[in-house]
């Protein structure tokens, strides 16, 4: 099946930038994204739905021998996001730590080591970082309080103004050094998580099951051949949920209409799914791992500190549901094969710019790229199952662009059996 019109449901992480900042770097990369493969790609302005919850724009896609309409959604919670970064900073910092050391006493953050040791890592991050600049204003308090005492100050008023300034200090630290540091937004990041895990951000719940039912309308009514609704960093387990929410509400949600593709990339899952509170997400796990009539690519990437790598979103959780598990195909990316060397060295170590970069434009013709999967011709299940047909089809000439088709049309490309899939070891289902 060749694509000619997609719909992308974008479910974005928890990422306060929003829809403005989001859209002018998908245009700037689809921009790259055209200059690299030589075709035409156009985008209109974004449209918000009267509620302000969505966003939508097109994406007309056009080269020699093939072209394609995206309709393209983004789903939004930054005004949630926003009102978390909006509290006060004690109020974080004693929050986030609270939650920190009950991750740490519960053995949670033992299981992230166990399960990837950079994302413990990354999450530990900003406790540690917190601590460092505590020291410090500790430090400049106590030279003080030992000042006041050498010019004869009674002791009570000097601890009481050593106090009154580690407390301006470390929270003017904390405030002026945040666009370096991201250390608040990093210990938000982490009340929100723990809070959604537990259920007790009914806000989000509400939001979620309002965008579960947008999918399903969109599935009744789009006439395109495949809608994918792609989940990226936090995005990863909000789509999921999503998707099966919808699937709750229409059980033959991906057997009418459109095929549904759930691409999660850069993920976290267990963030949400290692609480032991968190068994209505894992029953959401086990629920797509055996929906036949729903395709679940998750890519992941080592070089990302901020998902996962290698982790089956699965077995990692303890579900075991024998041979009619189909779900889902795991891709690595090496993200070093789709840039530039002298642009990888650049930004290797910013682990956000790394974080996004399953979001952004390659600077080299790969299978995983993500506005060919937006854009492209390929159905996402058909890209990730023959990434040679789907790169040459992309860079090859007449000749090969010829024989990759023949390729993809001549597959069956159809769900394999469940018990076929079952057989299989979790390894056998990834792919690179």
């Amino acid at each position: 099946m060749r694509v000619q019109h997609r719909h992308i449901i974008y479910v974005q992480g928890y990422d306060p930038r929003g829809l403005a900042q989001y859209y002018r770097m998908f245009r700037t990369e689809l921009r790259k994204f055209g200059r690299l493969y030589q075709l035409n790609a156009t985008i209109s302005r974004p449209q918000a739905s009267p509620d302000g919850e969505t966003a939508s724009w097109s994406i007309e896609t056009r080269a020699g021998d093939w072209q394609t309409r995206t309709a393209y959604d983004f789903l939004r919670f930054e005004d949630l996001i926003q009102r978390d970064l909006a509290a006060p900073i004690w109020s974080t910092v004693f929050h986030a730590m609270w939650i920190y050391w009950r991750l740490v006493f519960r053995g949670t953050i033992a299981r992230f080591w166990r399960a990837h040791w950079r994302f413990a890592t990354f999450i530990t991050y900003p406790h540690f970082l917190l601590f460092l600049e505590a020291l410090g204003s500790f430090g400049i308090a106590f030279g003080f309080a030992r000042g006041l005492q050498a010019l004869g100050v009674p002791d009570l008023f000097g601890m009481a103004a050593a106090a009154a300034l580690f407390v301006a200090v470390l929270g003017t630290v904390l405030k002026y050094t945040e666009n370096s540091t991201y250390l608040l937004y990093l210990l938000s990041d982490t009340i929100w998580t723990w809070e959604f895990s537990h259920r007790q951000r009914p806000e989000w719940d509400a939001r979620i099951d309002r965008f579960a039912q947008y999918l399903v309308d969109v599935a009744r009514s789009s006439d395109a051949e495949e809608i994918v609704v792609v989940g990226h960093s936090s995005g990863s387990f909000l789509g999921t949920e999503i998707l099966a929410r919808a699937l709750r509400l229409d059980p033959d949600l991906g057997r009418h209409g459109p095929r549904i593709v759930l691409l999660t990339i850069g993920g976290n899952f267990p963030i949400v799914g290692f609480h032991a509170a968190s068994q209505d997400f894992r029953d959401d796990l086990r629920l797509l791992a055996v929906e036949p009539s729903i395709d679940w690519i998750d890519c992941q990437s080592r070089k990302d500190v901020m998902n996962f790598y290698p982790f089956d979103p699965i077995a990692g959780h303890g579900i075991d549901v024998g041979a009619i598990r189909r779900n889902p195909t795991i891709v690595p990316v090496r993200f070093r094969e789709i840039i530039r060397p002298e642009h990888y060295n650049l930004f290797r170590w910013q682990f956000f710019r790394v974080h996004f970069q399953f979001v952004m434009a390659n600077e080299r013709p790969h299978a995983y790229d993500f506005f060919m999967i937006v854009c492209g011709p390929i159905p996402l299940s058909d890209r990730m199952a023959r990434p040679e047909e789907a790169l040459a089809i992309a860079t090859g000439d007449a000749n090969a662009r010829e024989w990759a088709w023949k390729r993809l049309e001549s597959a069956d490309t159809g769900p394999a059996d469940a018990a076929e899939l079952g057989e299989m070891e979790p390894s056998a289902r990834r792919r690179g």
